[in-house]
């Protein structure tokens, strides 16, 4: 078709595979942010140490469930950020 290998990949693929791209950062992003709450048990710091230490240890229910409800809060907010960009940059709308 008369274009160069950097064109194709430039104007055909990745905007074909750019909301693929995002799609997996996103569940990257939020898969890294489970982790990080999983770290906490074990006393790797974060939203999940400040869930354990304060909230479970001591029986404050009031921190566990407020350290819990931003985290959901985070999830959904990086979801929902990833889904609108899909969405954006998505030629093929469903």
């Amino acid at each position: 078709m008369g274009a160069t290998p950097i064109q194709i990949i430039r104007k055909v693929l990745l905007p074909e595979g750019f909301p693929s791209i995002i799609n997996g950062l996103t569940l990257t992003v939020v898969n890294l942010v489970g982790y990080s709450a999983m770290a906490g048990a074990v006393g790797g710091g974060g939203l999940g140490d400040l869930a354990i230490r304060y909230g479970y240890q001591r029986f404050d229910i009031q921190i566990m469930l407020i350290t819990i409800i931003l985290m959901v809060c985070l999830v959904q907010f990086i979801q929902y950020l990833g889904d609108f960009f899909v969405k954006r940059f998505s030629f093929f709308r469903v």
